[in-house]
């Protein structure tokens, strides 16, 4: 938590963003940055969503931040998950999303022709071209089934570990409690 804490954006940094300003009055609702049994999944698997479907850099952030508040999700849990898709995740995930979006809806894009075409340092016409081919609808396909995939694990994951972790510290609190108890029971008996 406190990862997530340091490296997402602050309320007011959120706040001060031209494209949020319009919303800020709802985004700065307390209930969207509150770590609670609910927004915590909810903010996971949004941002596994946006952060996978929409592989625009600060897009990311802003889109968590406005898709947060119809579903009442954590911003700053959505916000650190939208960093699953990076420089060094997002050709493997636009790889793995052009063959899923081939193999499930029998498109012809060619997934070995993106990799020949980073690894040559194609030019910007040549990726309008690519994208522009079979391969446009078969990443997209792909990359709306890994999102959504991504997003249904990602909050039964959450769901899982808030509850192990509130179960964790309710069970440190009892042993502290049954562990007070006994030494002032030993002591009462120590003394008397």
């Amino acid at each position: 938590m406190n990862w997530v804490r340091r490296n997402s954006p602050t309320r007011e940094e959120l706040l001060a963003s031209r494209f949020v300003k319009p919303f800020a009055h709802r985004v700065a609702h307390s209930h969207l940055w509150r770590f609670t049994r609910t927004s915590v999944p909810r903010g996971t698997a949004l941002g596994l969503f946006v952060g996978i479907f929409f592989l625009i850099p600060g897009v990311q952030i802003l889109g968590v931040a406005l898709l947060a508040l119809p579903f009442r999700a954590n911003i700053p849990i959505g916000a650190a998950m939208t960093f699953l898709s990076n420089p060094v995740t997002t050709p493997f995930i636009i790889i793995a999303s052009v063959w899923l979006g081939d193999w499930l809806f029998g498109l012809h894009a060619n997934s070995v022709t993106f990799s020949a075409m980073i690894e040559h340092g194609a030019s910007a016409g040549e990726w309008v071209r690519w994208v522009f081919s079979d391969a446009a609808p078969a990443m997209l396909a792909g990359l709306f089934v890994i999102s959504l995939v991504s997003a249904i694990v990602g909050y039964i994951l959450a769901s899982i570990f808030w509850d192990n972790w509130i179960r964790l510290r309710w069970r440190r609190k009892l042993a502290r409690a049954r562990d007070q108890r006994h030494e002032a029971s030993t002591s009462d008996t120590a003394a008397g």
